[in-house]
C-alpha cells in the first residue's frame, strides 16, 4: 500500500523530514507507491501488454534509473530525453522515441546509437530518418503514428479526431504509408497511437482501445504487415481534485478483455507484442509538492497564506497548464490539525510570484495555516518541474527527493539558481 494511506502519520513525518533536510519548495516522489501502481497495473493488464513509461511525464534520472529492471521500454519525446534515459542506464534498444517536430541534430543521434524504435509522424520525418540511416548504414526499425478520426468524449486531453500536428491521420494512411515502406533504410515493424490522455472513465478508454484495434487491424491489412509491435496509447487518467474517484482497472478489463483475446487470436497479431504507453498513471499519485507558509495575511474576509513555492515550481497545481476551469488539487497540512488544536478553515494559497495568477488553492478547507507551516500538494508526480517555468522572477528552483522505504536522498535534476 502506498506509504501515505498506509501511515498518513509516518509519511508526514517523511515530508517534514524531507524539507528540513533539503528545504522547499520540494518535489518528493516516493518508490514504493510506483512499485504498487506498476503491479496493480499489471495484475490487471498483464496478460495482454507490456508497460511504456513515457518520460516526459517525470524524466528525473534518480526514477528513470530505479525504473530500470522494474519496465519494459521507455517512450521519450525529444534527443534531451534520450540522452537523459541513456545516463540513467536504459539501453537504447527499449526505448522508442516519438514526437511531431523531430529534427537531424537529435536523430541522428539516437539512431546511430541503436534506438529500438522510431516513432514516424509524417513522411518528412520518414524521408529525414531514412537519410540518417543511410549515411550510417543502417536499417531503422520503426513504428508509424496512426491519428483515428475519432476519440471518443472524456478524455482530458485529446491529440487526434481534429487537426493534429500528430501522427499521419487514418484517412491519409492509404497514400503515406506506402511511400514509407518503400524507404530502403527503414524497417516497418508495428504501429502507435496515442489519441487522448487523462480519461478517468472505462467506458471511454474500452471504446478508445476498440478504435484502436480497428485501425490497426486496417491498416495492417493494407500494409500486409505482421506487426512486432503494436503501441496503445492507454490515457489512463489520475485524480487530482476532490470528489474524483480512482480509475477502475477491474471495470476496464472486464469490458475490454474479450476485445483483446479476440484480437490477438487474430492469426496476423500472433506473434505481436502489444504495449501500454503511459506516464502520469504510474507517477503522478507517487509525487508530494511540499511547499512552506512564509507569510499569512487577511484580506477583505479572505485569509491568505503565501508560500515560498508557486507556479514558477508547479504550473499544473497552479491551474495553469491545460486546465479549463481552475479546481483545487487534493492537498493537506503536514502534521493534520494537531489533534484539534488546529481548527480547520476555507484560506486562499498563494506563491510568490508578483502575479494574480499565481495561485496553488483557493477557499481550500485545511486546518488554520500559520508561518512555518508545510502545505502538501497531492498528484504532482508528473508534469512538475519540467513542465513550469522555473526561471520565472528567478525563485530558487525546486528540489526532488526521493524516497526508497524508510530512506531519502537528494534526486534534484535541474541546478537550483
Amino acid at each position: 500500500m502506498s506509504p501515505a494511506l498506509a501511515d498518513p502519520q509516518a509519511f508526514d513525518r517523511q515530508l517534514a523530514e524531507a524539507a528540513q533536510r533539503f528545504g522547499t519548495p520540494a518535489y518528493v516522489y516516493a518508490t514504493d507507491t510506483v512499485a504498487e501502481r506498476l503491479a496493480h497495473l499489471r495484475a490487471h493488464l498483464g496478460r495482454w501488454f507490456a508497460i511504456s513509461f513515457a518520460v516526459k511525464s517525470n524524466p528525473n534520472p534518480a526514477l528513470l534509473r530505479w525504473m530500470g529492471d522494474r519496465l519494459d521500454y521507455l517512450d521519450i519525446s525529444s534527443g534531451g530525453e534520450f540522452a537523459l534515459s541513456r545516463e540513467a542506464g536504459w539501453e537504447p534498444g527499449r526505448i522508442s522515441f516519438t514526437g511531431p517536430a523531430k529534427q537531424e541534430r537529435e536523430l541522428r543521434p539516437a539512431i546511430e546509437g541503436g534506438l529500438g524504435e522510431l516513432v514516424l509522424e509524417s513522411l518528412r520525418e520518414a524521408e529525414l530518418a531514412d537519410a540518417i540511416a543511410a549515411r550510417a548504414g543502417h536499417v531503422q526499425p520503426v513504428l508509424i503514428r496512426i491519428a483515428p478520426a475519432r476519440v471518443p468524449k472524456g478524455f482530458g486531453d485529446q491529440m487526434a479526431g481534429r487537426p493534429s500536428p500528430f501522427g499521419v491521420d487514418a484517412e491519409d494512411a492509404a497514400r503515406i504509408l506506402p511511400q514509407i515502406a518503400a524507404l530502403p533504410n527503414l524497417r516497418i515493424i508495428g504501429l502507435h497511437i496515442y489519441s487522448g490522455t487523462q480519461c478517468l472513465k472505462p467506458d471511454a478508454i474500452c471504446e478508445n482501445w476498440r478504435i484502436f484495434m480497428q485501425v490497426f487491424s486496417e491498416t495492417c491489412a493494407a500494409l500486409d504487415l505482421r506487426p512486432e509491435k503494436l503501441i496503445f496509447g492507454a490515457g489512463l487518467g489520475i485524480p487530482y481534485h476532490p470528489g474524483e474517484t480512482e480509475l477502475d482497472l477491474t471495470a476496464i478489463t472486464a469490458e475490454i478483455g474479450a476485445d483483446l483475446d479476440a484480437f490477438r487470436a487474430d492469426p496476423r497479431f500472433a506473434d505481436t507484442r502489444l504495449v501500454l504507453e503511459l506516464g502520469r498513471y504510474l507517477v503522478g499519485p507517487a509525487g508530494w509538492f511540499v511547499t512552506r507558509v512564509v507569510s499569512v495575511k487577511e484580506s477583505r474576509g479572505s485569509r491568505i497564506a503565501i508560500c515560498d513555492g508557486g507556479l514558477n515550481a508547479n504550473l499544473a497545481a497552479s491551474g495553469n497548464f491545460g486546465m479549463v476551469l481552475r479546481r483545487n488539487y487534493v492537498m493537506h497540512r503536514v502534521g493534520g490539525d494537531q489533534g484539534g488544536a488546529r481548527p480547520e478553515e476555507k484560506q486562499d494559497i498563494s506563491g510568490p510570484l508578483c502575479t494574480s495568477i499565481d495561485k496553488l488553492a483557493g477557499g481550500v478547507t485545511l486546518p488554520r495555516l500559520e508561518v512555518g507551516d508545510l502545505v502538501a500538494i497531492h498528484a504532482c508526480g508528473a508534469y512538475g518541474p519540467s513542465a513550469s517555468p522555473l526561471y520565472f522572477i528567478s525563485h530558487p528552483h525546486p528540489r526532488e527527493v526521493l524516497i526508497e522505504g524508510e530512506g531519502m536522498r537528494d534526486a534534484t535534476r535541474i541546478p537550483a539558481l
